[in-house]
């Protein structure tokens, strides 16, 4: 349920109407947009009069909300959230362009990649030092080595970084990382989600390899739930019964999430196709949907990348990508 006030409410009533709430059993998420605010009520309402609460001075409107996220929902939160990552602000139209390997493998890599990605136009700094591969027999990152080169290259660089948390062991680890990143494989990891809502780090949430609208929006709301707001959705493509691309770019998820909830959605065109030509164009539309960021891999010598070297840009590759980016941007 949500109460639309009345621009005219004093600060005392709003006050005094919220603290009856609470005395309901009823959680408020208090909303203040430009010329509204507004009350979102979470637990059971199934017991607070309508129109009882249509008949005060300082009610607007009252709305009982169907779908099951709450803090998630654009109604709770009409207005555009903007998450912040190490200084860099992503949402209510501000962009940003996250870039770097899938996997640290070395200190000369990470810190020339920073170096080159920066130059290009990025703002943040990409980077795995855990990896959930398929097989176990692949690399899986540098871990805890790999999270000291990261921070290695955001001191050589300034570039806040992004990197990919796979359980709620490691957050001891990600103290100096800017954002958590959670992978598509662990979407529904709910114990792990319950974990990093209960940081104030931003958290990057990636779309499940199956996984439906709805389900994307509910584990945010795990996460808000906690009491972490700084939540970034991302579409990175799902699996469809296409066999030529890594995955199937949904760029309609991209406005539709907009209809549906205040979070920046974030475009992840590498994984979403997993072959390097295709980047590209595929990042062109995803900012011509309105994506708030994207989500590059780049690396100095895919051929030899110890993951994912199929789908990853050069540096040349990517500063071209950047001048189609702001070419679409100046359009728009």
């Amino acid at each position: 349920m949500i109460a639309v006030l009345k621009n005219t409410a004093t600060e005392q009533q709003i006050t005094n109407l919220i603290a009856w709430f609470q005395k309901q059993g009823i959680k408020v998420n208090r909303s203040e947009g430009d010329y509204v605010t507004i009350l979102g009520l979470i637990g059971d309402t199934t017991r607070i009069d309508i129109e009882l609460l249509k008949g005060l001075d300082i009610i607007e409107n009252v709305m009982r909300i169907s779908e099951p996220y709450k803090k998630a929902n654009r109604k709770f939160h009409p207005e555009d959230s903007i998450v912040e990552i190490g200084g860099v602000k992503i949402g209510g139209g501000n962009f940003a362009i996250m870039a770097g390997p899938c996997s640290v493998e070395s200190e000369e890599q990470i810190i020339e990649t920073a170096k080159a990605v920066k130059a290009a136009g990025a703002t943040i700094l990409r980077g795995g030092a855990f990896k959930p591969r398929t097989s176990p027999y692949d690399f899986q990152g540098l871990h805890e080595e790999g999270i000291r080169l990261l921070i290695e290259a955001k001191k050589e660089t300034g570039l806040p970084i992004v990197s990919e948390i796979m359980s709620e062991e490691q957050l001891p680890l990600f103290d100096e990382v800017d954002c958590l990143q959670i992978g598509a494989r662990n979407m529904q990891n709910f114990e792990l989600l319950k974990a990093v809502g209960k940081t104030q780090k931003p958290v990057l949430l990636k779309r499940g390899l199956s996984a439906t609208v709805k389900e994307l929006l509910m584990s945010a709301e795990y996460i808000m739930s906690e009491g972490n707001e700084n939540v970034i959705l991302c579409e990175r493509g799902i699996r469809t019964f296409e066999t030529y691309t890594r995955n199937t770019f949904d760029v309609s998820a991209i406005p539709l999430l907009h209809s549906l909830t205040h979070l920046p959605v974030v475009a992840d065109p590498s994984h979403a196709t997993g072959i390097a030509s295709l980047v590209k164009p595929v990042a062109l539309a995803a900012v011509a949907a309105g994506c708030d960021a994207l989500e590059i891999e780049v690396h100095p010598e895919p051929s030899k990348a110890l993951s994912d070297g199929m789908q990853s840009l050069t540096p040349g590759q990517f500063e071209n990508l950047t001048a189609g980016v702001n070419g679409i941007r100046s359009v728009l």
